[in-house]
Protein backbone atom coordinates (compact mmCIF):
# COMPACT_ATOMS: atom_id res chain seq x y z
CA UNK A 1 0.00 0.00 0.00
CA UNK A 2 2.60 2.49 1.10
CA UNK A 3 4.60 1.97 -2.38
CA UNK A 4 1.31 2.39 -4.34
CA UNK A 5 0.73 5.33 -2.79
CA UNK A 6 4.40 6.75 -3.32
CA UNK A 7 3.42 5.71 -7.16
CA UNK A 8 0.54 7.87 -7.16
CA UNK A 9 2.15 10.78 -5.36
CA UNK A 10 4.87 10.25 -7.92
CA UNK A 11 3.08 10.37 -11.29
CA UNK A 12 1.18 13.35 -9.71
CA UNK A 13 4.19 15.43 -9.57
CA UNK A 14 5.07 14.16 -12.99
CA UNK A 15 1.91 15.82 -14.21
CA UNK A 16 2.36 18.70 -11.93
CA UNK A 17 5.63 19.26 -13.46
CA UNK A 18 5.12 18.64 -16.99
CA UNK A 19 1.91 21.10 -16.59
CA UNK A 20 4.61 23.96 -15.59
CA UNK A 21 6.51 22.90 -18.30
CA UNK A 22 3.95 23.36 -20.98
CA UNK A 23 3.06 26.25 -19.51
CA UNK A 24 6.40 27.46 -19.86
CA UNK A 25 7.15 26.04 -23.05
CA UNK A 26 3.78 27.51 -24.34
CA UNK A 27 4.75 30.40 -26.11
CA UNK A 28 8.08 29.42 -27.70
CA UNK A 29 5.54 26.92 -29.21
CA UNK A 30 3.50 29.57 -30.19
CA UNK A 31 5.99 30.95 -31.98
CA UNK A 32 6.99 28.29 -34.31
CA UNK A 33 3.29 27.55 -34.88
CA UNK A 34 2.73 31.11 -36.15
CA UNK A 35 6.15 30.81 -38.42
CA UNK A 36 4.14 28.02 -40.51
CA UNK A 37 1.16 30.29 -40.66
CA UNK A 38 -0.17 32.25 -43.92
CA UNK A 39 -0.46 36.21 -43.18
CA UNK A 40 -3.78 35.77 -42.70
CA UNK A 41 -3.59 32.80 -40.54
CA UNK A 42 -1.66 34.43 -38.45
CA UNK A 43 -4.28 37.39 -37.68
CA UNK A 44 -7.29 35.00 -37.94
CA UNK A 45 -9.31 35.78 -34.63
CA UNK A 46 -10.11 33.80 -32.77
CA UNK A 47 -6.76 31.85 -33.16
CA UNK A 48 -6.22 28.92 -35.68
CA UNK A 49 -4.98 25.78 -34.47
CA UNK A 50 -5.24 23.89 -37.45
CA UNK A 51 -4.29 25.75 -40.64
CA UNK A 52 -2.20 24.53 -43.80
CA UNK A 53 1.48 25.03 -42.94
CA UNK A 54 3.50 27.06 -45.20
CA UNK A 55 6.90 28.25 -45.71
CA UNK A 56 6.28 31.72 -47.33
CA UNK A 57 7.40 33.24 -43.87
CA UNK A 58 10.55 31.13 -44.09
CA UNK A 59 11.33 32.19 -47.59
CA UNK A 60 10.57 35.60 -46.64
CA UNK A 61 13.40 35.56 -44.52
CA UNK A 62 16.38 35.17 -46.81
CA UNK A 63 14.61 36.53 -49.93
CA UNK A 64 16.40 40.00 -51.20
CA UNK A 65 13.69 41.70 -50.88
CA UNK A 66 10.28 42.22 -49.58
CA UNK A 67 7.14 44.13 -50.39
CA UNK A 68 6.61 46.64 -46.99
CA UNK A 69 3.97 49.04 -47.86
CA UNK A 70 4.78 49.81 -51.38
CA UNK A 71 8.26 49.33 -51.28
CA UNK A 72 10.91 46.28 -51.81
CA UNK A 73 12.66 46.54 -48.75
CA UNK A 74 16.14 44.55 -48.62
CA UNK A 75 16.21 42.27 -45.60
CA UNK A 76 19.72 40.89 -45.25
CA UNK A 77 18.77 38.61 -42.75
CA UNK A 78 21.21 36.41 -44.04
CA UNK A 79 23.78 38.63 -43.22
CA UNK A 80 22.38 39.29 -39.64
CA UNK A 81 22.71 35.79 -38.87
CA UNK A 82 26.01 35.45 -39.76
CA UNK A 83 26.73 38.80 -37.33
CA UNK A 84 25.13 37.28 -34.66
CA UNK A 85 26.92 33.72 -34.64
CA UNK A 86 30.50 35.38 -35.60
CA UNK A 87 30.20 38.19 -32.79
CA UNK A 88 28.34 35.83 -29.92
CA UNK A 89 30.90 33.26 -30.93
CA UNK A 90 34.22 35.12 -30.80
CA UNK A 91 33.11 37.07 -27.59
CA UNK A 92 32.15 33.87 -26.06
CA UNK A 93 35.14 32.38 -27.19
CA UNK A 94 37.98 34.90 -26.14
CA UNK A 95 35.84 35.57 -22.80
CA UNK A 96 36.50 31.72 -21.70
CA UNK A 97 40.14 31.97 -22.97
CA UNK A 98 41.12 35.09 -21.03
CA UNK A 99 38.28 33.80 -17.81
CA UNK A 100 39.52 30.52 -17.25
CA UNK A 101 43.15 31.82 -17.09
CA UNK A 102 42.55 35.11 -14.66
CA UNK A 103 40.25 32.62 -12.55
CA UNK A 104 42.57 29.79 -12.35
CA UNK A 105 44.96 32.93 -11.46
CA UNK A 106 42.78 34.00 -8.31
CA UNK A 107 41.98 30.65 -7.43
CA UNK A 108 45.35 28.72 -6.72
CA UNK A 109 47.59 32.36 -6.72
CA UNK A 110 45.45 34.63 -4.50
CA UNK A 111 46.91 37.84 -3.91
CA UNK A 112 46.54 39.97 -0.60
CA UNK A 113 43.19 42.15 -1.06
CA UNK A 114 41.48 39.02 -3.23
CA UNK A 115 38.15 39.05 -2.54
CA UNK A 116 38.24 42.72 -2.82
CA UNK A 117 39.55 42.44 -6.70
CA UNK A 118 36.85 40.20 -7.58
CA UNK A 119 34.61 42.21 -5.81
CA UNK A 120 35.14 45.03 -8.43
CA UNK A 121 35.50 42.49 -10.71
CA UNK A 122 31.71 41.80 -10.74
CA UNK A 123 30.38 45.23 -9.86
CA UNK A 124 31.53 45.88 -13.71
CA UNK A 125 28.44 43.27 -14.37
CA UNK A 126 26.34 44.39 -12.41
CA UNK A 127 26.25 48.02 -13.51
CA UNK A 128 22.71 48.72 -16.21
CA UNK A 129 23.92 49.16 -20.28
CA UNK A 130 21.93 52.09 -19.88
CA UNK A 131 23.88 53.58 -17.47
CA UNK A 132 27.30 53.33 -19.34
CA UNK A 133 25.48 53.41 -22.67
CA UNK A 134 26.68 57.23 -23.19
CA UNK A 135 30.87 57.08 -22.52
CA UNK A 136 30.91 54.31 -24.35
CA UNK A 137 29.21 55.21 -27.36
CA UNK A 138 31.81 58.13 -27.11
CA UNK A 139 34.44 55.99 -27.09
CA UNK A 140 33.69 53.95 -29.49
CA UNK A 141 33.24 57.40 -31.90
CA UNK A 142 36.48 58.63 -30.62
CA UNK A 143 38.83 55.08 -31.21
CA UNK A 144 36.81 54.37 -34.58
CA UNK A 145 35.38 51.30 -33.61
CA UNK A 146 31.87 52.28 -34.05
CA UNK A 147 30.03 50.08 -36.64
CA UNK A 148 32.77 47.34 -36.21
CA UNK A 149 33.18 43.43 -35.68
CA UNK A 150 36.09 44.32 -33.52
CA UNK A 151 34.35 47.25 -31.24
CA UNK A 152 31.40 44.77 -30.51
CA UNK A 153 33.29 41.88 -29.93
CA UNK A 154 35.46 43.68 -27.45
CA UNK A 155 32.41 45.27 -25.58
CA UNK A 156 30.82 41.84 -25.83
CA UNK A 157 33.61 39.98 -24.45
CA UNK A 158 34.10 42.72 -21.60
CA UNK A 159 30.87 42.18 -20.35
CA UNK A 160 31.30 38.49 -20.22
CA UNK A 161 34.58 38.26 -18.81
CA UNK A 162 33.35 39.15 -14.81
CA UNK A 163 30.73 36.31 -14.69
CA UNK A 164 33.35 34.36 -16.56
CA UNK A 165 36.10 34.81 -14.01
CA UNK A 166 33.60 34.18 -10.87
CA UNK A 167 32.05 31.03 -12.40
CA UNK A 168 35.07 29.22 -13.79
CA UNK A 169 36.83 30.19 -10.29
CA UNK A 170 33.88 28.41 -8.09
CA UNK A 171 35.19 25.38 -10.22
CA UNK A 172 38.69 25.48 -9.73
CA UNK A 173 38.32 25.97 -6.46
CA UNK A 174 36.19 22.89 -5.73
CA UNK A 175 39.53 20.91 -7.31
CA UNK A 176 42.03 19.37 -5.19
CA UNK A 177 45.56 21.12 -4.76
CA UNK A 178 46.87 18.32 -3.99
CA UNK A 179 46.40 16.10 -7.07
CA UNK A 180 48.27 19.42 -9.21
CA UNK A 181 50.94 19.36 -6.27
CA UNK A 182 51.77 15.16 -6.96
CA UNK A 183 51.94 16.21 -10.53
CA UNK A 184 54.44 18.64 -10.37
CA UNK A 185 56.52 16.17 -7.94
CA UNK A 186 56.20 13.88 -10.84
CA UNK A 187 57.81 16.50 -13.72
CA UNK A 188 54.95 18.31 -15.20
CA UNK A 189 55.43 22.11 -15.60
CA UNK A 190 52.41 24.39 -14.90
CA UNK A 191 51.49 24.75 -18.06
CA UNK A 192 51.12 20.59 -18.48
CA UNK A 193 49.26 20.66 -14.61
CA UNK A 194 46.80 23.44 -16.31
CA UNK A 195 45.42 22.14 -19.33
CA UNK A 196 46.16 18.27 -18.46
CA UNK A 197 44.80 17.97 -14.69
CA UNK A 198 42.79 20.86 -14.53
CA UNK A 199 40.85 21.57 -17.71
CA UNK A 200 39.77 18.18 -17.88
CA UNK A 201 37.36 18.23 -14.33
CA UNK A 202 35.95 21.79 -15.55
CA UNK A 203 34.53 20.56 -18.43
CA UNK A 204 31.03 21.24 -16.95
CA UNK A 205 31.74 24.43 -15.90
CA UNK A 206 33.02 25.19 -19.57
CA UNK A 207 30.05 24.41 -21.07
CA UNK A 208 27.62 26.20 -18.37
CA UNK A 209 29.79 29.44 -18.77
CA UNK A 210 29.58 28.87 -22.38
CA UNK A 211 26.17 28.88 -22.52
CA UNK A 212 25.04 31.82 -20.25
CA UNK A 213 27.32 33.59 -22.32
CA UNK A 214 26.09 33.09 -25.51
CA UNK A 215 22.64 33.39 -24.26
CA UNK A 216 23.56 36.61 -22.90
CA UNK A 217 25.38 38.08 -26.23
CA UNK A 218 22.77 36.44 -28.35
CA UNK A 219 19.69 38.17 -27.01
CA UNK A 220 21.60 41.43 -26.40
CA UNK A 221 19.99 44.31 -27.76
CA UNK A 222 20.82 48.15 -27.12
CA UNK A 223 24.71 47.83 -28.02
CA UNK A 224 23.68 45.95 -31.28
CA UNK A 225 21.43 48.91 -31.88
CA UNK A 226 23.61 51.70 -31.33
CA UNK A 227 26.99 50.51 -32.18
CA UNK A 228 26.89 48.13 -35.17
CA UNK A 229 26.42 49.68 -38.78
CA UNK A 230 24.42 48.36 -41.74
CA UNK A 231 26.82 45.79 -42.45
CA UNK A 232 27.29 44.48 -38.83
CA UNK A 233 23.91 44.07 -37.26
CA UNK A 234 22.38 41.45 -35.59
CA UNK A 235 19.50 39.81 -35.47
CA UNK A 236 17.97 41.32 -32.32
CA UNK A 237 18.14 44.57 -34.38
CA UNK A 238 16.79 42.79 -37.62
CA UNK A 239 13.44 41.79 -35.63
CA UNK A 240 12.97 45.23 -34.41
CA UNK A 241 13.19 46.55 -38.49
CA UNK A 242 10.18 44.27 -39.25
CA UNK A 243 7.78 45.90 -36.60
CA UNK A 244 5.71 48.53 -37.63
CA UNK A 245 5.08 49.83 -41.55
CA UNK A 246 2.69 50.50 -43.60
CA UNK A 247 0.71 47.03 -43.22
CA UNK A 248 1.92 46.67 -39.64
CA UNK A 249 3.74 44.01 -38.15
CA UNK A 250 4.37 41.16 -40.24
CA UNK A 251 3.61 38.64 -37.05
CA UNK A 252 4.78 35.36 -39.66
CA UNK A 253 7.97 36.95 -40.52
CA UNK A 254 8.65 37.58 -37.44
CA UNK A 255 7.71 34.09 -35.50
CA UNK A 256 10.24 32.58 -38.80
CA UNK A 257 12.96 34.63 -37.46
CA UNK A 258 12.52 34.34 -34.35
CA UNK A 259 12.45 30.26 -34.54
CA UNK A 260 15.49 30.49 -36.82
CA UNK A 261 16.82 32.99 -33.91
CA UNK A 262 16.15 29.90 -31.78
CA UNK A 263 18.05 27.20 -33.37
CA UNK A 264 21.73 27.90 -32.64
CA UNK A 265 21.23 28.16 -28.78
CA UNK A 266 18.40 25.00 -28.66
CA UNK A 267 21.85 23.09 -30.81
CA UNK A 268 24.20 24.52 -28.17
CA UNK A 269 22.83 23.77 -25.23
CA UNK A 270 21.69 19.79 -26.96
CA UNK A 271 25.32 19.44 -28.00
CA UNK A 272 26.69 20.17 -24.18
CA UNK A 273 23.99 18.61 -21.80
CA UNK A 274 25.58 16.12 -21.17
CA UNK A 275 27.92 19.20 -18.85
CA UNK A 276 24.70 20.90 -18.28
CA UNK A 277 23.26 19.46 -14.91
CA UNK A 278 26.95 19.34 -13.76
CA UNK A 279 27.60 22.94 -14.50
CA UNK A 280 24.49 24.65 -13.13
CA UNK A 281 24.23 22.76 -9.81
CA UNK A 282 28.45 23.05 -8.95
CA UNK A 283 28.91 23.22 -4.91
CA UNK A 284 25.14 21.68 -4.25
CA UNK A 285 26.02 18.18 -5.26
CA UNK A 286 28.73 16.03 -4.31
CA UNK A 287 30.68 13.85 -6.15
Amino acid sequence: MKRRRLGHAGWGWTAFAGLVSFIYFFPVLWIVLTAFKAHTDALAIPPKWIFTPTLENFVSVFARAYIKGQTAVDTNFDVYFFNSIFIAGSSVLIALVIGTLAAYGFSRYPLRGNSTYLFIILTTRMLPPIVVIIPIFLMFRVSGLSGTYLGVILLYTAFNLPFTIWMMKSFFDELSPEVEDAARLDGSNGYRVFFRICMPQVKAGLAATAVFGLILTWNEFLFALLLTGVETRTVPVAMAQTIGGDIGVRWGLLAAIETLFLIPVVVVVYVLQNHLLRGVTFGTIRR
